[in-house]
């Protein structure tokens, strides 16, 4: 498994059980049903198999522990970006411009959330030596004020529109992400997207004020803690 989604992976896990606790320690412990879970997923992402092979099972494990059906979605994306990195190279070099992986996009484009897209940012970032911003990741990576990528914009539409929340508080942030429409593309990830922005590099306090103010705290930390670990490497899972 890459790393970096290896942290993130823990990183969700760690986000599951202080969500589920209803408190945020600064060592998180995951109890064993969590840590038997990140172990049958480490297990699929791990699996030397093609990309289908591995959905087939990553879904099945979501029919076997539906406790968890809330966050899939955003494992999904760790999965996609762990098989770019790890597995799609055996495949060939343009596997991934190739007719057999258009039809997998085709196949799984109402799958994932836009997780996929900050955690495929900050990689860029990380590859390109740059800080992570709002700014930069609206109009440089994703181009949303370019013609051709209006699809983006409508998506992003709250989070273009939310761009001064940066100089707010977490608070205005859970109160801006309350008021997205329920059927808004990015109303679920509104809240941890803009808090990651909002600060990168959170110490213990900056978590506290996160997880007070958050209305969704089995997702909301779960995505958050799976941002950070993938940026900045941090590890709230403590064994």
């Amino acid at each position: 498994m890459d790393k970096k989604i290896e942290a993130s992976l823990r990183g969700v896990i760690a986000g599951i059980a202080a969500g589920k606790a209803g408190k945020l320690e600064p060592a998180v412990h995951p109890g064993p049903e969590l840590q038997n879970f990140y172990s049958q997923l480490r297990e699929v992402f791990d699996r030397k198999a093609d990309f289908l092979t591995k959905l087939e099972a990553f879904d099945d494990l979501f029919e076997r522990q539906s406790i968890f059906s809330h966050q899939q979605e955003i494992l999904f994306d760790l999965l996609l970006i762990n098989f770019f990195s790890e597995d799609a190279a055996g495949f060939g070099d343009d596997y991934l411009e190739s007719p057999e992986w258009e039809a997998i996009e085709d196949d799984t484009v109402d799958r994932g959330t836009e997780l996929l897209n900050i955690i495929l940012y900050l990689r860029e970032c990380q590859e390109n030596e740059i800080e992570p911003s709002l700014e930069d990741f609206l109009k440089e990576f994703l181009l949303v004020e370019e013609a051709e990528f209006q699809d983006e914009h409508e998506v992003y539409e709250e989070v273009i529109a939310g761009q001064m929340l940066m100089e707010g508080s977490y608070e205005d942030i859970a109160r801006a992400a309350a008021k997205i429409r329920d059927d808004a593309e990015i109303k679920d990830i509104f809240y941890p997207l803009m808090s990651f922005f909002y600060d990168p590099n959170p110490g213990h306090p900056e978590l506290m004020e996160f997880f007070k103010h958050s209305h969704n705290k089995t997702f909301d930390c779960p995505v958050l803690f799976a941002i950070l670990a993938y940026h900045n490497g941090l590890s709230l899972w403590k064994q």
